[in-house]
């Protein structure tokens, strides 16, 4: 079984390209994408290159799926260049979320690529159970205001101050189990008219260094709230990356960042 890893603003993925999606796809994913017996990752990529378009079916580490990556897209078009030999591209992906077009550009530094990705409509997202949930939860006192989106996969959106203190390890399953599909959970702070500090809680990976649809969704609603101007750039432990949000002039959300390939393997299948 061929792999690459690749990573997103050091949110990591393992790709492979197959006919169809294995039976046993979320069994492969828990396996490789352990981090002690496995090689280590975010989510493992499954390919089915057909030309114009190429599929993506994306699984978590804990083997359930995941209806978009802003992250997972851009490492995955990374491996599509790599695959054809070719270091630019503009291609459609299909995803469970829908299709994305996505472009990819070389930088100086060879194994680093830069991309972007149609993110589609930012849209409303599932409600949580209940309509108080932050404020049952301990140490949110500080929460500003709070949005729920999606763009095939859910998020909600927290405005609060000092987001990095918050224990997401604790706080995002709470507030993840509020939500009838489960939901990704970001922390968010204004550090500047177009900059935003994020953590985050991913549904299927815990916390992670970076989500790139949670940046889409969450510069989306601080930009509806008036606290940021477009483009946002959205921080996070692993990097930045850019969102230009959805406008009057422009209805779809963008994101833009790198995608660095990190190593090619071969795994032994029984």
């Amino acid at each position: 079984m061929h792999l690459t890893k690749h990573h997103g603003l050091g949110n990591d993925f393992l790709v492979t390209f197959v006919d169809d999606v294995p039976g046993n796809s979320a069994a492969l994913a828990i396996e490789l994408c352990d981090r002690s017996t496995g090689i280590g990752a975010d989510g493992l990529i499954f390919g089915i290159d057909r030309g114009s378009i190429v599929t993506m079916a994306l699984f978590n580490s804990d083997g359930s799926t995941a209806e978009i990556s802003g992250n997972g897209a851009r490492c995955f078009v990374q491996a599509i260049a790599m695959r054809r030999g070719v270091h630019t591209l503009d291609i459609d992906l299909d995803t469970p979320a829908g299709v994305r077009q996505c472009t990819l550009e070389p930088t100086r530094d060879p194994l680093v690529a830069h991309a972007s990705v149609d993110m589609g409509v930012v849209s409303a997202g599932d409600r949580p159970n209940d309509d108080d949930f932050l404020h049952a939860i301990t140490g949110l006192h500080d929460v500003q205001q709070w949005a729920i989106g999606a763009v095939g996969n859910p998020h909600v959106v927290i405005h609060t101050t000092n987001p990095g203190s918050i224990d997401l390890a604790d706080v995002g399953p709470q507030i993840e189990a509020r939500f009838p599909h489960g939901v990704n959970v970001h922390m968010v702070e204004v550090a500047g008219d177009d900059v935003l500090d994020l953590f985050v809680w991913e549904r299927g990976a815990g916390i992670t260094q970076a989500c790139g649809s949670g940046a889409t969704v969450s510069a989306q609603r601080f930009f509806e709230w008036g606290l940021v101007n477009t483009p946002v750039t959205v921080r996070m432990p692993g990097g930045a990356a850019v969102v230009d949000v959805m406008t009057a002039e422009r209805p779809h959300a963008i994101l833009r960042g790198p995608t660095t390939f990190v190593a090619s393997l071969e795994v032994p299948r029984g």
